[in-house]
């Protein structure tokens, strides 16, 4: 690894100086934190990182190194704009590793820094937000005027830059993970794919479903032609609010079949059913956030990445809010049942209870099996 100097410099003029590591070069995002202690190449490959300068608050990362299994984008490559550490494993200490960290960020040209104040770094973004900013081995001048020139998250269509260019099909369970027993496929489902995870797609596919992936642009018209039993909303990057869209599509599907979304999902569902999302000071990213199904009183703990919220104040009468995050009060699950649709801003395909939320996919597959029989 480098010893040449590298920054993280704020929109704000906040500046930290690290070692450059990674691909040479400059880059510029929104710097959010994630209090995840493990998983760190989940979340370099998870597609709503996209556009993110992703600081990790754990100290030490690398030391498993990269392997060809763990990556959450479905073509497995990196979606982060870039890469905050503290201390930078220079070796990878795993049998499954295939390469160092260090070395998989150069491959995929991922500006990233080491030795940053990452405690600092985080209680700067948690009192001041997330906000843009530039990271690289430019002058800390030349950083800030990149920073500052960046475009907002808020208003950003990110979708555009993670959804598959054409319709395919899915159908790995998580068998080979030792997690999972796929059973047979008995509903089939349309996935709107807004930036999905692939652990969503492998755990749909263990409860039963046929999977076909469709890019977000796909018109309702389509999807409903496709014979689908039900349909799903992914994850993804960006503003909901300026995917418009997706949000249309799914005010056509309300009512046509069970819906189930999960986080941007869940927020372009709120917005369809008549409501307003709003942007968050720091968001929530991290695998301990804990959230309270307002029907059972049992609280989940859930792994969690956002930056936005659907407003239940802006919600009509008839949308039932179900969870509710146990920190903030906001909103963490929708729901209208007369419909079949509903929604969590949390990722229960993570598992972080680890089985708190899989239930979740248990509900669809009855929803589906409801319309069936009606």
């Amino acid at each position: 690894m480098s010893s040449i100097r590298g920054y993280l410099v704020l929109a704000d003029g906040t500046f930290f100086e690290g070692i450059s590591f990674g691909a040479p070069g400059t880059s510029v995002g929104e710097a959010v934190f994630t209090t995840v202690l493990t998983g760190y190449q989940e979340v370099l490959t998870d597609p709503s990182f996209y556009g993110q300068i992703v600081t990790m608050t754990a100290p030490q990362i690398g030391n498993t190194g990269m392997n060809t299994e763990d990556a959450e984008a479905v073509d497995s490559l990196p979606r982060v704009a870039g890469f905050v550490v503290r201390d930078a494993s220079p070796m990878a200490s795993s049998w499954r590793a295939t390469e160092t960290l260090d070395a998989y960020l150069v491959r995929h040209n991922i500006v990233a820094v080491s030795g940053i104040d990452t405690r600092k770094l985080t209680r700067h973004l948690r009192d001041h937000g997330s906000q843009n900013a530039a990271i690289g081995t430019g002058t800390i001048e030349s950083l800030l005027a990149e920073a500052n020139a960046a475009p907002s998250m808020a208003g950003a269509d990110l979708v555009q830059f993670v959804t598959p260019k054409t319709p395919y099909a899915y159908s790995q369970g998580r068998e080979s993970w030792g997690t999972g027993a796929a059973k047979s496929p008995r509903y089939k489902v349309a996935v709107l794919d807004f930036g999905v995870k692939t652990n969503i797609l492998r755990c749909l596919v263990d409860h039963g479903c046929e999977l076909t992936v469709y890019p977000a642009t796909t018109s309702a018209e389509t999807l409903l032609a496709s014979s689908a039993d039900g349909i799903f909303l992914s994850n993804g990057p960006g503003d909901p609010a300026a995917v418009t869209y997706a949000i249309e599509t799914v005010r056509l599907l309300l009512g046509k079949r069970p819906i189930f979304g999960i986080c941007l999902g869940h927020q372009l569902l709120g917005l369809a059913l008549g409501g307003q999302t709003y942007k968050l000071k720091f968001g929530h990213r991290g695998g301990n956030q804990p959230v309270l199904d307002l029907a059972t009183k049992r609280v989940e703990i859930t792994s969690q990445n956002h930056g936005f919220c659907v407003d239940l104040a802006t919600l009509p009468p008839g949308v039932v809010s179900t969870h509710i995050h146990l920190n903030d009060g906001t909103s963490e699950g929708l729901a209208v049942p007369e419909l079949d649709v509903f929604s969590v801003q949390y990722h229960p395909e993570a598992a972080a209870g680890p089985h708190d939320s899989l239930y979740l996919f248990e509900r669809f597959t009855a929803a589906m099996e409801k319309r069936r029989g009606a």
